[in-house]
């Protein structure tokens, strides 16, 4: 009978606990920072506190869990949630997110990878986070601005509801199912260009 090599299994479940599944993870945490900057990073430092999900971050990244942090994020998520409901802030708020949230996407997908050393960690956030966030938070401005241009921006409140949803869901579906993450992203790109493209349609009218 011949004999398994457990090595080769157990490197393979090394893999995917110290880079794939960060990854994957990294990348649904970016998208939704991509769409609103301070829920997502407060539901990871949320998860990590408590011991959720089987979350745990990476030893630079800590400070998430503490309870200054908590509280900052906190409020932040609540002041973003509320502003991006108003007009004309809520256009300011996606363009300040060209800088914001692109560095909460680094920060988000770097914190995941626990089981590297801090600088590969600060690295591998840069290299997935950022362009992630980065753009979704441009097709969500693109959308936003269409709908000002088309609605008088009357519709900009609707959006930024199905956008919190949205990030909500994105963060729980990469907490259950990393796995699924890849096929989310296709999903929301779609959604996100007919949605652009519905609104740009009165317009041309």
């Amino acid at each position: 009978m011949p004999e398994i090599d457990l090595s080769v299994l157990t490197g393979a479940d090394s893999t995917w606990a110290v880079w794939i599944l960060p990854v994957l993870l990294g990348l649904g945490l970016a998208s939704a920072t991509g769409l609103r900057t301070f829920l997502p990073l407060l539901m990871l430092a949320g998860a990590a506190r408590f011991g959720l999900f089987g979350i745990d971050l990476n030893a630079q990244m800590a400070w998430l869990t503490s309870d200054a942090a908590m509280m900052a994020l906190g409020i932040a998520a609540v002041v973003e949630f509320t502003g991006d409901k108003i007009p004309v802030v809520d256009n300011a708020l996606s363009t300040l997110g060209l800088i914001t949230r692109p560095v909460a996407g680094a920060v988000a997908a770097g914190s995941v990878f626990a089981g590297v050393d801090p600088t590969t960690a600060a690295v591998a956030g840069v290299i997935i986070g950022a362009p992630t966030a980065l753009a979704f938070n441009a097709a969500q401005g693109g959308a936003r601005l269409t709908s000002t241009a088309t609605t008088g921006g009357l519709g900009n409140p609707v959006l930024s509801f199905l956008e919190d949803v949205l990030a909500f869901f994105t963060v729980i579906l990469a907490f259950l199912a990393p796995i699924l993450v890849p096929v989310l992203l296709i999903v929301l790109a779609v959604v996100v260009f007919r949605l652009a493209r519905r609104l740009r349609t009165p317009r041309a009218a």
